[in-house]
């Protein structure tokens, strides 16, 4: 397992491409989160903002990116024939699909950990000046407060969650261009019916459902108990998608020659 822990490693930080996605999803997540708190205003107390998730916008974005370096990660094996070195250098199969994931994950987690941070930082040197103060009922974000601290982490936990999720949709279908459109129509698509359809209950539940609204839900700091699903069981939702796309991936990845 160490071994091919560390072969994966190789593969991922030699190849320029993933060093550049891994910096967009710093810089998008960041970049988008600054934008949205330095536009965003509260300008009367109990203006029912939600300042943190405001700061943390960006994440939206910045899954585009881990989305693509999670595809890339299994999709370009496919694409120019090394799986089958691979599969030749490590035959446990399940041991690949671990290496491939753990790999992928500790990557993930310290970028995402960078990324919440100053999106976090960010807002809370702008958001004051916006409108969001003491005066209105709204402290300066800090991870000292736990449920600001619950949405930074559990935004973190959800970037990890779309890579795993990512990775085993690659696995499972074997082409980057495809996985990619899979993933991204099962994150975009599923909240744009929920905004279309008009039956109030098939709306909540077609939220609750959707591994984006749902684990997105974690950053919620007002309001929580108005949502479809709450911050942790929304992150649930999207872990047990996860689960599945790697189960998936994994049976298939075994049954299937490279």
């Amino acid at each position: 397992m160490r071994r091919a822990g560390h072969a994966e490693w190789t593969k991922l930080r030699t190849d320029a491409a993933n060093g550049w996605l891994v910096l967009s999803l710093v810089a998008l997540t960041v970049a988008v989160g600054a934008g949205v708190a330095m536009t965003s205003r509260c300008d009367v107390r109990g203006c029912g903002g939600d300042p943190t998730r405001l700061s943390l916008t960006g994440v939206m974005a910045g899954q585009v990116a881990v989305a693509v370096l999670a595809v890339l990660a299994a999709g370009n094996e496919y694409g120019t024939g090394m799986m089958r070195t691979t599969l030749t250098a490590v035959p446990r199969r399940l041991t690949v699909l671990f290496s491939k994931a753990a790999v992928l994950t500790a990557v993930t987690l310290a970028a995402a950990t960078v990324s919440v941070l100053g999106s976090l930082l960010i807002g809370r040197l702008v958001e004051p000046g916006r409108g969001f103060t003491p005066e209105h009922g709204y402290a300066a974000l800090s991870l000292t407060d736990g449920p600001t601290l619950r949405a930074a982490a559990g935004s973190v936990l959800y970037l990890a969650l779309i890579g795993l999720l990512s990775l085993g949709l690659a696995l499972a279908v074997r082409n980057s261009a495809t996985a990619i459109g899979l993933v991204l129509a099962l994150l975009f698509v599923l909240p744009v019916l929920a905004q279309v359809v008009a039956d109030p209950d098939w709306q909540r539940h077609l939220r609750q459902f959707s591994p984006m609204t749902a684990g997105l839900a974690v950053q919620a700091t007002v309001g929580a108990d108005r949502l479809p699903v709450g911050p942790w069981q929304g992150l649930g939702v999207l872990t047990l998608w996860t689960v599945a796309a790697l189960t998936a991936g994994g049976r298939l990845l075994r049954s299937r020659d490279a």
